[in-house]
């Protein structure tokens, strides 16, 4: 028979055959769909994000291009360069203290100081309606337009005034919609929107303050990105000096992107998690469902069909009810771009038209196909080879040789692609490596695990009890489903374990022990001119009860390290944050004392040579950077290249002040600058906390002042809805676990109903059953669970105490959960798949034997 007629020929037999229906494959079709709908949702919802943000990105970022300095005012000659590239709106952004107008109360606020060009594009929109002359000075104050949580904060309405800096304020109308919002990132207070006129008659902009200025361009019509590219290298190559950051429309919220590609890696690898937990389903069902066409099987070699025609047939109608799988996996991709528009509505700019996205529903398909052969290929290989005769008096199809090298070497070849693309795919491949590698070693110690659990079984001897030693029996006989159910668990369950564990260990930090260490206040912007009165004030303020530490600080973008251009430089992702926008940078003359020298050392206190710089050893690493290395800042549009002297190790988890970089002082002599103070009492209570807020912003209006409590309620906040989604997205894989294990239950009813059976005729009672099938799934439940606390307690410490750097506590109550689901799920499901089996009359099975 030619290669061409058996494949027509296996062709019309599976079709002829599935005629009948898909029972037998309601797990696998459930696995395979649930699988494709996270890989190709997740990713869908991905790219409509990113296309969102590419069509809206005038809107988002407020114009074409977006220049911003730190600290200082275009010159003229800069400002010239910018309004000869199109329509200019200024702007400017800046933290402070807003105070009730007798002055008892204060909030801190993102002041955002506009011009009569904004916005250039979208709408500004308000209650009352937004009109820049609202803005204006009447009856000696200024206009401002709050978001409603400031009023919340200050039991204020419109109408009524309050202080920023030295000026009065009138709240005249709440913002309801800022359409460059998503450009400027998250702010931790309300938004005040004042007039330009208006920031400059407050007081708060003085030589070295925090402000940031930013110069939205609009071009004219029709200005195509290469054009937009090419005026900002124009602008660059005619200010080399400018030190200013752009962004262009095509790059209008970099950080929400990286953002969303990162957490849709994230997600991805998880739904990739479920296909592969699912992937087991797939290989129960195909060995159930061949089992149950053992008959048919025979009939066919008995027949003369050789073995290739009969695993052609089966693979066929196995890619058949793939297909239908992956089917109703994309419908649910498809819905779920609509889902997110209707969830993110106003938050995230998402694609008004349009919901299908080609590469995400065919990356879902290519990995669901994946699987399929995966784990279809070992079964039908052994089917193929089982002899018709033996097919007549097994009970399964369970053989402990390998099939034929085609088969698995077929099966090796899906599974190295499947791995290929997972991490081709990925944003961040380190990261994907490390989790297949984790999938593949889970996989490895899960099989290890069953195979220990079966040999211990199998050694523990006569136990008192009949249930016991049924379940006991049970757990190590051939075919059991022992290494099944704890496969199809351990995955889910040791991914849910280790989330939250790093959940609950990053709660704990933020909410405990960061809360401990770190001070009580930030103070930001206090001018060189009242340093040393501010100082004065606070520490009279709280006497010998708390610790007030004080530095110089200066913002400053890095723009090349040695001498290399950092826009060139492939940096590792981890790194990114260091090079991207402004840093915070200082000055000192001893080592600061929350740091420690890890290599090179410090100079003296009186060096007065070439510019030198200490930089933090861990981001050193990252960006590839030693002693002798040069980092070249841009500080008050002035390019400064300091050489590395030495490396410090930086406890960024105690949130006191440190800087990535530190320079020797004759680096910035002159240069105008501010400082940043830090405050700690140990045992201060809300009152003390308030009264020390209430007379420094008093005594200094200027001064920004941050209370870290309110700060790490917002990180709070933060973390919850990420875990949150994350508990959700884990959840998925936690499903595909309970429905894998349906399936093994499923797969065993056969042999399951030949014991009950046997055991019936010879005197046992339905309770005696019952208790035996319950202690054995308790015995399998309590075995997964206790690997699933082991490596997802393992995986979730490398996390935090690794690579997150942070305190490790390993948490009783999530150990507790796990055992409990772990046991509701086996046994729950158990019960659940064998009631049937105990009713099961003795005749029929006996006469079939």
């Amino acid at each position: 028979m030619g290669n061409a007629n058996m494949i027509a020929l296996a062709w019309r037999f599976a079709c002829r055959e599935i005629r009948g229906g898909l029972s037998g494959f309601y797990v696998f079709l459930a696995c395979i769909a649930l699988g494709t709908a996270a890989i190709g949702g997740v990713n869908a919802i991905s790219q409509a994000v990113t296309q969102g943000i590419e069509a809206e990105g005038s809107t988002i970022l407020g114009g074409d291009i977006r220049f911003e300095l730190n600290q200082r005012d275009a010159t003229p000659e800069e400002f010239a360069t910018l309004e000869s590239l199109g329509d200019v709106a200024v702007s400017a952004s800046s933290r402070s203290m807003a105070r009730l107008a007798d002055q008892s109360d204060q909030s801190l606020v993102e002041v955002k100081a506009v011009d009569d060009a904004y916005p250039l594009y979208g709408a500004f929109k308000t209650e009352p309606a937004y009109d820049f002359d609202a803005l204006a000075k009447r009856d000696g104050a200024f206009g401002a337009f709050v978001q409603p949580l400031f009023l919340d904060r200050l039991n204020l309405a419109v109408g009524d005034n309050v202080l920023v800096g030295n000026e009065t304020y009138q709240i005249r109308g709440t913002i309801v919609e800022e359409p460059d919002a998503l450009s400027d990132g998250i702010g931790f207070a309300p938004r005040l929107v004042m007039s330009t006129q208006g920031l400059e008659a407050s007081g708060l902009i003085q030589p070295g303050s925090l402000v940031e200025r930013v110069y939205k361009i609009r071009m004219p019509n029709g200005t195509q990105n290469a054009d937009v590219k090419a005026a900002i290298d124009s602008a660059n190559l005619a200010h080399p000096d400018a030190g200013w950051s752009t962004r262009s429309r095509g790059n209008a919220a970099p950080a929400l992107s990286s953002n969303v590609e990162r957490f849709a890696q994230f997600l991805t690898l998880v739904g990739l998690t479920a296909l592969v937990t699912g992937g087991v389903g797939v290989a129960n069902a195909v060995r159930a469902f061949l089992d149950s066409k053992r008959n048919v099987i025979a009939t066919f070699k008995c027949l003369g069909a050789p073995g290739d025609l009969v695993s052609l047939i089966y693979l066929f109608q196995i890619l058949i009810v793939g297909a239908i799988g992956i089917g109703f996996g994309l419908i649910l991709a498809m819905i779920a771009p609509i889902a997110a528009k209707a969830a993110l509505a106003g938050v995230i700019p998402l694609p008004t038209t349009g919901i299908l996205y080609p590469g995400a529903l065919g990356l879902a398909v290519l990995f669901s196909m994946l699987t399929i052969f995966v784990f279809a290929l070992l079964p039908l290989g052994r089917a193929r080879d089982i002899a018709a005769s033996s097919l007549f008096r097994d009970q399964n199809l369970a053989v402990t040789d390998l099939p034929r090298f085609v088969y698995w070497a077929g099966a090796l070849i899906a599974a190295l692609l499947l791995a290929g693309l997972a991490i081709y795919f990925s944003v961040d491949r380190r990261i994907a490596i490390y989790f297949l590698a984790g999938v593949l070693f889970a996989f490895v110690v899960l099989r290890f695990v069953s195979l220990m659990l079966m040999a211990i079984a199998r050694r523990v001897g006569t136990v008192k009890g009949t249930p016991l030693r049924l379940a006991v029996g049970n757990i190590h006989r051939p075919g059991a489903l022992t290494p099944s159910v704890v496969l199809a668990l351990g995955l889910g369950l040791t991914l849910l374990v280790a989330l939250a564990l790093i959940d609950s260990n990053l709660r704990s930090q933020i909410a405990g022990n960061i809360t401990e260490r770190a001070p009580n206040f930030f103070f930001v912007d206090i001018q060189s001119n009242v340093v040393e009165d501010f100082a004065s004030l606070v520490e009279s303020d709280v006497q010998d009860n708390g610790k007030l530490v004080r530095v110089p600080m200066l913002r400053g973008r890095v723009i090349a390290l040695n001498e290399q251009d950092v826009s060139t430089i492939e940096v590792p992702p981890e790194a990114r944050w260091v090079l991207r926008g402004d840093r915070g940078i200082t000055y000192a003359k001893n080592l600061p004392e929350n740091s420690t020298l890890s290599a090179g050392s410090w100079w003296d206190a009186d060096y007065s040579g070439e510019p030198l710089v200490s930089f933090a050893a861990e981001e050193a690493g990252e960006l590839g950077l030693t002693i002798g290395d040069t980092v070249t800042v841009n500080v008050l549009g002035r390019n400064i290249t300091a050489k590395i002297a030495n490396l410090r190790q930086v406890e960024w988890e105690s949130l006191a002040i440190n800087f990535v970089m530190v320079f020797s002082p004759n680096t910035f002599a002159g240069a105008p600058h501010s400082w940043l103070a830090t405050l700690t009492m140990p045992d201060a209570d809300n009152a003390t906390e308030k009264a020390i807020l209430t007379s420094v912003t008093q005594s200094f209006p200027a001064v920004t002042t941050v209370r870290v409590k309110d700060a790490i309620d917002v990180v709070n906040r933060v973390v919850g809805q990420l875990a949150t989604a994350i508990r959700a997205a884990a959840s998925v894989a936690l499903i595909a676990s309970v429905l894998v294990l349906a399936g093994a239950l499923a797969a065993g009813n056969r042999a399951r109903v030949h014991d009950a059976v046997v055991l019936k005729t010879l005197g046992a009672t339905r309770k005696t059953l019952i208790a035996a099938f319950v202690t054995e799934y308790a015995l399998l439940g309590a075995a997964t669970a206790l690997f699933a606390l082991g490596a997802g307690g393992f995986a979730a410490w490398f996390i935090v105490s690794r690579i997150m750097t942070l305190p490790w506590t390993f948490e009783p109550n999530i150990a507790a959960a796990t055992i409990v689901i772990a046991l509701v799920c086996t046994v729950g499901f158990g019960l659940a798949g064998t009631w049937r089996v105990l009713g099961q009359k003795a005749a029929p099975v006996l006469r079939n034997l």
